[in-house]
């Protein structure tokens, strides 16, 4: 295991999908953690000796106020979407940190990928989704800050990183309903396409890695696994998870369901509709410890009995799924 002395790390967030693990793996390795974040997340609890600071962290002013004076050997940045953000960021935290660590995306990645496996050279560029574009927006703006003043950046690309609460199907928790009511599922494409799926706790181990490794700054890691079922593969381990058999799985074109369901569309098209598998040689050089550990097989499991154990989370998005009937009842006509 890579070890190096304990470091005082700001997480701002801290509490969400793919941040939770990272904190405990940081307190469990010894790291002084700091939380800014709004103090809302009950889902997640935080491990004992976390400290934690209240406020938004897009009201600069009050993120101004909650860190005054205060200093960080690390600052890992889980809530910047856009670049005016990072900008502030950048203002805010020059000379006072060692390393400053932006989430970024996977899915700033060209896509669809010209080919596979994704490197970290893979060119950024996404015609699909907005999101994806800011995304490649701030990091421009830490490349730029890194060049010109020596900002310590370092960049970091998630892909889809899940916990026991993010069902990764297109319809979540009303995708398990169908299923268990004996009704069909509506899977993009033909099935066949891979998507890598990483667990926050293996996600942790690369990161927490990344963590005040003088290697790791001014440069840019995905932190993404090698575990990349079909989606096919993805629909019936949570089928079987959920303890249906015999699944229905229907193949819609995903530009059709893109037609029929526009909130949808930005994520599909840009991101999921697509094979996606990554090379991660080189931050398993840095971070050789870190690898896949958890299938989605054993993921689903998980989920299934978090969600059995919390029914106040077993909503069933009524649109959505009026959405998939329409889909459905397209794909038999043909």
């Amino acid at each position: 295991m890579t070890t190096r002395s304990p470091q005082s790390i700001l997480f701002i967030g801290g509490s969400g999908v793919i941040s939770h693990a990272s904190v405990a793996r940081a307190v469990a390795l010894g790291h002084r953690v700091t939380l800014l974040n709004r103090g809302r997340s009950s889902q997640r609890p935080l491990p004992d000796g976390v400290e934690t600071l209240v406020a938004d962290a897009t009201d600069h002013d009050a993120v101004d106020a909650a860190l005054a004076g205060r200093e960080f050997d690390v600052v890992a940045q889980f809530r910047a979407f856009t670049p005016d953000h990072v900008a502030r960021d950048v203002q805010r935290f020059s000379g006072r940190t060692g390393q400053y660590v932006f989430i970024s995306s996977a899915s700033a990645y060209q896509t669809p990928p010209a080919r596979v496996p994704v490197t970290e050279s893979t060119p950024l560029v996404n015609p699909f989704w907005q999101y994806s574009r800011d995304k490649i927006a701030c990091e421009d703006v830490l490349v730029r800050a890194a060049r010109e003043n020596g900002f310590p950046m370092t960049v970091v690309r998630p892909s889809h990183t899940y916990d026991r609460t993010l069902i990764p199907t297109t319809g979540g928790w009303t995708d398990v309903a169908r299923l268990r009511a004996g009704r069909p599922v509506v899977v993009h494409g033909d099935g066949t396409t891979q998507w890598t799926l990483t667990h926050t706790e293996d996600f942790a181990v690369g990161f927490v890695g990344l963590l005040g490794h003088p290697l790791a700054v001014g440069d840019s890691f995905h932190i993404t696994g090698s575990h990349a079922p079909t989606w096919d593969q993805v629909y019936r381990w949570l089928a079987a998870a959920a303890g249906v058999d015999e699944p229905e799985l229907v193949h819609v074109a995903s530009e059709t369901i893109a037609r029929v369901l526009p909130d949808v569309g930005p994520g599909l098209l840009g991101d999921k509709a697509h094979s996606m598998t990554f090379d991660t040689s080189k931050l398993e050089a840095l971070v050789p410890e870190f690898r896949t550990t958890v299938t989605y097989a054993e993921g689903a499991v998980e989920q299934m009995a978090w969600y059995d154990a919390h029914p106040e989370a077993q909503v069933v998005d009524a649109d959505l799924d009026a959405g998939f009937d329409k889909l459905v009842e397209h794909a038999r006509a043909l």
